[in-house]
């Protein structure tokens, strides 16, 4: 993050969910680049709130290319993506909101401050400490039908945290799924995730949730809930095509 002369305090840590979502539906924007290497129009803003500056990534949704293999509002998916993983209390995504910028509504993402050179694959490689978020982020991927979990897309922040950014791509009706996240295939879901599992789909979605996708997508997330518990394992890729690309 960059210091600023009438910036009090710059936040270059974690900061506590309520606390960033205030900040993110709340603060004044700065645009201070585009970031390199997205399809779609990435923002990296700097976003002041009271006592608090930090850095945020803005999608505005001016600023997308249309798909032909994916609804309009790609930005509400970046929100859904964070409002999933809070109702599911695994906080794997970082808080994500809807709110109006520089070039209109869009998604407005907390930055992560990370180290960027570990990824997913180097993570996994490395050691197995991480483990139990991973198989978090893989049960989260096939429940929001992840269709571009590349291994850039898991950073491990400079708190030692393992964060899902780019999530965009995800929770269309029709099964989608492409991941790098393999390593647990065939493996039996972990219980705390089994227990999470049941008690989203016991429940009704959150008022949150639901305004950000249609009737039909999220049927659809319920059902690939559903048969992910009945499996009790995490699914195996037996086409071997399941794969984004590029894969970091």
């Amino acid at each position: 993050m960059t210091e600023s002369d009438d910036s009090p305090f710059i936040e270059r840590d974690y900061i506590p969910t309520s606390r960033a979502t205030q900040l993110l539906r709340g603060g004044d924007i700065e645009v201070k680049g585009r970031m390199p290497y997205s399809s779609n129009m990435t923002f990296l803003v700097d976003i002041n709130h009271r006592d608090l500056v930090a850095q945020a990534i803005y999608k505005p949704h001016r600023g997308e290319r249309p798909l032909w293999d994916f609804p309009d509002g790609l930005y509400k998916r970046e929100v859904a993506a964070f409002e999933l993983s809070e109702h599911l209390g695994w906080g794997v995504v970082p808080p994500t909101v809807l709110r109006d910028g520089p070039m209109g509504i869009g998604s407005m993402q907390l930055f992560m401050p990370s180290d960027f050179s570990q990824h997913y694959l180097t993570l996994v490689e490395e050691n197995d400490d991480h483990d139990d978020v991973f198989r978090k982020i893989c049960a989260f991927d096939i429940l929001a039908n992840n269709t571009d979990r590349k291994s850039g897309h898991c950073l491990i922040g400079n708190d030692g945290r393992i964060w899902a950014i780019d999530n965009g791509l995800a929770f269309h009706a029709e099964f989608k799924l492409r991941t790098v996240i393999w390593e647990f295939a065939g493996q039996s879901l972990p219980s705390d995730i089994v227990v999470d599992l049941e008690e989203f789909l016991d429940n009704d979605l959150p008022d949150s949730l639901m305004k950000l996708l249609d009737a039909e997508e999220r049927d659809a997330m319920q059902a690939r809930g559903r048969h992910l518990l009945i499996d009790g394992e995490f699914p195996i890729d037996h086409t071997g095509h399941r794969y984004p690309w590029p894969i970091v």
